[in-house]
């Protein structure tokens, strides 16, 4: 009997000091939750102006709300993949987790879905893990899958028209409704500029239902490779296949027709195709 309470005195020790050592944290995701909203709030009282009517003071100030945004949101998901290791046997990672899960790589969600963890059966982790199952669809090392849909022109074409040819194909996932894929577009033209000569083709995949906004968009974007799409929205036959959930989303396949990365954006995106067409 004893020896029973004993253990059970133990127990509680250890969930109380438990319980102290999370509160820095519960403390730190507070804080960082504040100044996002704070954010957010400076923001959306620019939002409600007319863009052509901006000063640039009024620019300067948006970008630099953008900037720190990027930056708590560094600091967000650093705190996230600290608290999952240091706390992987409790339950308390749970809560946090989802807030970070479409801005971690593939192997970090691979980490914080491990099944051994003592959070994982918990149910706020019903949504990263239905993630990390779509992003097994589109992993990297797996060879990539056939899509048929129409080009602009309304010809019906396929990614194997491309991919496995001897080129670098990246496979860029977007729409025209898509502010975040607008706002990346730029880096992805650039990266097109960069690399064509050296190997690289993109294929643009769309996720409009509207073919006017969708040829509109590729128009003005400057978007010059082939674009293809079902029209479909949310229902487009790559959400199925590649288990895209998100856009801005991409892979990038080898000339062998493998699946090399995934979700490359901004300098990210630079970079890895620098590496791979030297």
């Amino acid at each position: 009997m004893k020896k029973i309470i004993l253990i059970s005195m133990l127990a509680t020790a250890v969930f109380t000091a438990n319980a102290q050592d999370t509160k820095p944290y519960e403390e730190k995701m507070s804080q960082i939750e504040a100044q996002f909203k704070k954010l957010e709030a400076d923001y959306q009282a620019f939002g409600k102006k007319d863009p052509s009517t901006l000063t640039e003071a009024e620019k300067a100030k948006i970008s630099e709300i953008i900037a720190k945004a990027d930056s708590l949101g560094s600091a967000q998901k650093n705190a996230v993949l600290e608290i999952a290791k240091k706390f992987k046997d409790t339950k308390f990672p749970a809560k946090y987790i989802a807030q970070v899960m479409y801005d971690v790589e593939y192997d970090e969600l691979k980490d914080l879905c491990d099944p051994k963890t003592g959070y994982y059966n918990e149910p706020e982790m019903a949504k990263p893990k239905q993630l990390f199952e779509s992003y097994k669809l589109r992993q990297p090392g797996s060879m990539y899958k056939d899509l048929t849909m129409e080009d602009l022109n309304g010809k019906q074409v396929k990614l194997s028209q491309w991919v496995g040819k001897g080129k670098y194909v990246l496979v860029d996932f977007w729409a025209s409704w898509c502010g975040p894929c607008r706002k990346e577009m730029p880096n992805v033209v650039e990266a097109y500029k960069r690399f064509k000569d050296k190997g690289l083709e993109i294929i643009g995949v769309s996720f409009d239902s509207k073919k006017l906004q969708w040829s509109a968009a590729v128009e003005k974007l400057g978007m010059i490779w082939p674009q293809m799409s079902d029209l479909k929205g949310w229902e487009s036959a790559a959400a199925a296949v590649y288990g895209i959930r998100s856009i801005p989303s991409n892979i990038l396949i080898d000339p062998q027709g493998k699946i090399v990365a995934m979700d490359l954006r901004e300098n990210k995106l630079q970079e890895v195709l620098a590496e791979k067409l030297k």
